[in-house]
């Protein structure tokens, strides 16, 4: 996975700001979901990728493990699949049309339903109970994207936890809208691929900034409450 720590003059401004280096330390599970963006086979499966992004395997045992994790404390997960559907090239016309004929169909081809590219990379670990989002935009909190934000808020969720790929377009984005839709939002930065260190790098300092918090895996499983994070390892 990417190497990456905040830099000691991001975490001094961020102090300055909230009083503390990270002002989503302290979580309630149950009101808690992890959301997993595009980890699908467009994206990380050779020769059928449109956009692959190698990165986005390696990171899969993380994603995992916070997605154990999260669901034996009492939150839940929800698996965000880009979807290419009947009507997007006249909704999303302007990201389409900035395309080569090339891309636009390779990207068509692999986000449509049915075709393999759309399909969950297999090394997931999926359950049934967990709950399956498609979207047809980068972020999936924008209005016309997706329910997303409406089933988090039906089921009592008010904390969202970004993992996927790639960092700094679709989980970027999503993770800024969930802030401004006023859900407290983390990007987890060993959950999320990019396509090189700096790009992640620099995505995450700006989402850490401003918008919400960053923290490893082991940072958010931490933040559980105390009686149950023994078992959540």
């Amino acid at each position: 996975m990417h190497p990456f720590s905040l830099s000691p003059e991001a975490i001094a401004r961020v102090t300055a700001r909230c009083g503390k280096a990270h002002p989503f330390d302290s979580l309630v599970p149950a009101r808690t979901a992890l959301v997993v963006v595009d980890m699908q086979n467009g994206f990380m499966q050779a020769g059928v990728a449109h956009s692959l992004c190698p990165m986005a395997e390696r990171v899969v045992p993380a994603v995992n493990r916070l997605a154990g994790a999260l669901r034996r404390a009492g939150g839940s997960v929800f698996w965000v699949q880009n979807t290419h559907g009947p009507t997007t090239l006249e909704d999303w016309s302007v990201m389409y049309n900035a395309l080569t004929p090339a891309r636009r169909a390779a990207r068509i081809a692999a986000m449509t339903p049915g075709n393999p590219g759309h399909d969950f990379w297999a090394g997931l670990d999926i359950q049934p109970h967990d709950q399956i989002v498609p979207k047809y935009r980068y972020s999936a909190f924008i209005q016309g994207s997706s329910d997303l934000p409406e089933q988090l808020r039906a089921q009592g969720f008010d904390t969202v936890l970004i993992c996927g790929t790639v960092t700094n377009t679709c989980c970027e984005s999503s993770a800024r809208d969930a802030t401004m839709l006023n859900f407290r939002t983390i990007m987890v930065s060993d959950g999320l691929a990019a396509q090189n260190d700096a790009e992640h790098a620099a995505s995450l300092t700006a989402f850490y900034l401003i918008f919400g918090d960053v923290l490893t895996v082991d940072e958010v499983i931490g933040a559980f409450s105390a009686d149950k994070g023994a078992n959540l390892r």
